[in-house]
């Protein structure tokens, strides 16, 4: 059975009821599909991180070996509870033709008919095997998962602030969302980010005034290059392109937030790899534009998010800089490059 609207998908990942036996969770948005599988893991066990009773494997576990998956789909629980397999799928077509075999197998009642298959995949083709084989199955639900809707997202954005103490007025809303990637387990990151730069707990509500500040504009391509260069660990070519800028009547307060862009780029291409996707893939929903992708593509080996973590407050310490202390602002945006190229070099980059 399928199911589409968010009321009805919702009640199934709060109870999935003992008659449904596997559930097939697919779409582009790998952040959703994640999400909505550890819901689903959760209400499925008690102890969805307890290796005994759950079984976690990822297509490189079954690419050529069919008989592991259907051993796993086999065994029984050893803590008396209900067993869950859950497999993560990428985008190879063995392990995928091996799942759908598997979960024909499995809702034929050939193997552990206690045990709940859970599949989580990328974007599956309507004429994908393993979708054919769930849609058509009364005991296996499958949940296409499309990207969020705007009004999706500015409500995600208000009970994620909400949590951490802090909120947004009506106008700031609308120009934060309309910035965040369309990958919800980037999105969540990028909202965390915004909680903290508020502060939680501290009751702060994010107007305009305040996301100017944190969201800065898109900056022309001379800061665009500049910013890639000191990511790159190329100091004089960074400073040439901050110098250019300057000839192009560029301000530095723009060179910081075309910085402070450049790192929000890498974070969610970080994050949307860590969340399973390939990093290629990252990079183009990221907004990677394709001449500079190669290039993008060895910064994002270098860098980490923890590293990404440790320049943050430096971008936001030199934005300020910009505005309260009187300094130069193009010495204060060529320092910003400097330390940026300084610890990339020491990264190998």
């Amino acid at each position: 059975m399928i199911i589409k609207s968010r009321p009805d998908i919702e009640r199934f990942l709060k109870a999935p009821g003992s008659e449904v036996r596997a559930a097939l969770i697919y779409g582009r948005d790998t952040g959703v599909v994640r999400e909505r599988g550890q819901q689903l893991a959760g209400a499925v066990t008690d102890r969805p991180d307890d290796p005994f009773d759950v079984s976690q494997l990822t297509e490189t576990d079954i690419d050529g070996d069919g008989a592991r998956l259907e051993g796993e789909l086999s065994a029984q629980s050893m803590g008396g509870g209900r067993r869950l397999v859950r497999l993560r799928l990428g985008e190879k077509v063995g392990p995928e033709r091996i799942a759908a075999e598997a979960l024909g197998a499995h809702l034929d009642g050939r193997l552990n008919p206690h045990a709940f298959f859970l599949v989580e995949a990328g974007n599956l083709a309507a004429g994908s095997a393993l979708r054919k084989a769930a849609e058509k199955a009364q005991a296996a639900a499958v949940i296409p998962c499309y990207e969020d809707e705007t009004g999706d997202i500015a409500r995600m954005v208000r009970e994620s602030l909400a949590r951490d103490g802090v909120g947004i007025e009506t106008d700031a809303l609308a120009a934060f969302t309309a910035r965040l990637p369309k990958d919800r387990g980037v999105a969540r990151r990028e909202i965390e980010r915004l909680a903290l730069y508020l502060g939680p707990g501290g009751g702060a509500v994010a107007t305009a005034r305040d996301l100017d500040d944190f969201l800065g504009v898109e900056p022309e391509a001379s800061l665009s290059e500049a910013a890639a260069d000191a990511f790159g660990a190329r100091l004089a070519a960074a400073r040439a392109g901050l110098r250019r800028a300057a000839a192009e009547g560029e301000q530095g307060p723009t060179a910081v937030r075309a910085i402070g862009m450049y790192l929000g780029r890498l974070r969610r291409t970080l994050t949307l790899a860590a969340n399973g996707a390939g990093l290629q893939e990252a990079a183009k929903s990221s907004g990677v534009f394709w001449k500079q992708e190669r290039e993008f593509l060895r910064q994002a080996r270098g860098w980490s998010l923890a590293e990404l973590d440790v320049i943050q407050p430096e971008v936001l310490g030199a934005d300020r800089a910009c505005k309260q202390t009187g300094a130069p602002d193009w010495l204060i945006a060529e320092r910003l490059a400097m330390q940026i190229a300084s610890r990339a070099r020491r990264l190998g980059l």
